[in-house]
């Protein structure tokens, strides 16, 4: 019997708990009362379970019947998310975006077009992988993500992707107040930081290290961004940093900014970029995304600024 039990049912039993009665519940639905109460009877018949306590007016649920009303719910409502997608996908809208992030990237304006993007677009999954550097590009080649949102190094991007620019970060190269460097008023030779330890969160290759700000051969490469936030504030070197993730560190004296002579114009201000494959561009879901961080990109630096870059977990 329990195959029998219909949405209708289920859809019938809801508004009754919601309206109060089997009147009010008939005139949501647009039908007689009597056609409610022998919809709930049916139910209940083929459940064999009681629903209401009819005796009271207006009826009230059982306690068996507030257990069912929460399962009742969610199969309304997944019901609901299965048209909604159905009906998305017939209009050409995405089965799912995914999307892999620089770690470099503002978390501001990416929670804001997550935010936003959840609102308008309910039915359509999110997927989120956060990378580091030109580990952004991967997925994106080989199909696994769709959109990739990366640093613009200084080298050219591979052919099969075309890019759009989103929004500037800005960088400082900082070192604890209490490291050797800090000292220094005045820019600091390449010998002298050679000396030293350069804390990196990229993987890169020696052809392109000095473009991209490499400045010591002491190398100590950190997993994420995070870490290498709290290795400088711990002393143990020097490092570029996007300054929105450091500008307090920077006004209560934690860190404190040095300066390069030989210092890339690329260690200095990024450009942030959405990538995609050329022969797979974005579709509307991904569309209506890239085009959200533009937006905060336009607003300028308080808006796309923030006090920590997106998070790798």
């Amino acid at each position: 019997m329990l195959d029998g039990v219909s949405l209708d049912q289920l859809r019938t039993f809801i508004a009754a708990v919601d309206e109060g009665s089997f009147s009010a519940a008939g005139r949501r639905l647009r039908r007689a009362q009597s056609v409610v109460s022998k919809t709930l009877a049916n139910m209940e018949w083929q459940l064999d379970v009681r629903l209401f306590e009819r005796h009271a007016r207006p009826p009230v649920l059982t306690d068996q019947g507030r257990a069912l009303l929460v399962a009742a719910r969610a199969v309304a409502g997944d019901i609901d998310l299965f048209k909604a997608r159905a009906k998305s996908l017939a209009s050409g809208l995405e089965a799912e975006l995914s999307m892999v992030v620089d770690v470099m990237f503002p978390v501001a304006p990416f929670i804001d077009a997550v935010a936003a993007f959840q609102g308008r677009f309910p039915a359509t999954p999110l997927r989120l992988d956060v990378e580091a550097g030109d580990t952004v590009v991967q997925p994106v080649l080989d199909g696994r993500c769709a959109v990739g949102v990366m640093a613009s190094w200084p080298f050219a991007p591979p052919p099969q992707l075309k890019h759009e620019l989103l929004l500037t970060v800005e960088t400082a190269m900082v070192v604890s107040p209490q490291h050797a460097l800090a000292t220094h008023r005045e820019p600091i030779a390449t010998a002298t930081l050679s000396e030293h330890i350069q804390l990196l969160h990229l993987d890169l290759s020696d052809a392109r290290a000095r473009e991209l700000g490499v400045l010591s051969p002491r190398l100590w490469r950190l997993g994420n961004l995070q870490a290498k936030h709290s290795f400088l504030r711990a002393g143990f070197g020097f490092g570029i940093m996007p300054l929105h993730v450091i500008e307090r560190d920077l006004a209560s004296g934690a860190l404190v900014q040095i300066t390069a002579e030989e210092a890339a114009p690329a260690s200095q201000v990024i450009a942030m970029s959405a990538v995609y494959r050329a022969d797979n561009p974005p579709g509307p879901a991904a569309r209506w995304f890239i085009d959200r961080l533009k937006q905060k990109g336009a607003q300028g630096p308080k808006a796309a600024g923030s006090t920590a870059a997106v998070s790798a977990s």
